[in-house]
């Protein structure tokens, strides 16, 4: 199971920074609306 993981990122090492940068948007954009309402 080790080997697979590590053959997965190997083979999808140029996406995996779009991925993280597009989760750690959505996690800004939850933590925004959610807070959003508190403000007023």
């Amino acid at each position: 199971m080790l080997t697979q993981i590590k053959t997965v990122v190997t083979r999808s090492q140029s996406t995996l920074l779009q991925d993280a940068i597009g989760a750690a948007s959505l996690c800004v954009m939850l933590w925004a609306a959610l807070h959003l309402p508190g403000m007023y």
